[in-house]
């Protein structure tokens, strides 16, 4: 079995502008630098094959690069938050690249994700930060405005859970044209 979920990394240029913001939070577990991505889909744990067969899927996708940005910041988790992010500015051709790794998903029958899909790249994980806390963090960072990149591509990414943070590797890259 593999944990997968479909990503777009977040260009170098941008990590330093993150990091500055990963600061000031009691009970945040911030995320390294290596795993700024912006989820596509997640898929869960998938069979091997499942795994073989979502790979053709998404190498099957059609869609144009596009550019994209970040601005601003927030949290999940309504009265007990559960992340902090860095926002997606709302893209058209982000949804649709979305939507398709969602189709894909579909084809082979894995499970639906629930969860509306809220374009954001997670900075810290939260163990018990007070919400009028991480409502102060999120409004210090309020005007946080990335430069645009563009995206040419995207990955399907294995997670790895151990001590420290979680790791991903890459494990199949689709171009965008």
């Amino acid at each position: 079995m593999y944990r997968l979920f479909a990503a777009i990394a977040v260009p170098d240029q941008l990590h330093p502008g993150l990091m500055e913001t990963q600061t000031g939070l009691s009970g945040a577990s911030w995320r390294p630098e290596e795993n700024f991505h912006i989820t596509l889909r997640f898929f869960g744990d998938v069979s091997h094959t499942d795994a073989r067969d979502l790979d053709e899927l998404l190498a099957a996708i059609s869609c144009p690069p596009f550019e994209l940005s970040l601005e601003g910041m927030g949290w999940f988790g309504r009265r007990e938050p559960s992340a902090v992010w860095a926002r997606v500015r709302e893209s058209d051709p982000l949804r649709a690249l979305s939507a398709k790794c969602d189709q894909a998903a579909r084809r082979l029958g894995l499970p639906l994700d629930r969860r509306p899909f809220t374009p954001h790249v997670t900075l810290a994980y939260l163990h018990g930060t007070p919400l009028d806390e991480t409502r102060a963090w999120v409004e210090r960072h309020h005007a946080y405005r990335s430069g645009s990149f563009w995206v040419e591509g995207f990955h399907l990414y294995s997670s790895h859970m151990g001590n420290g943070p979680s790791r991903y590797v890459a494990e199949a890259d689709y171009i965008l044209e």
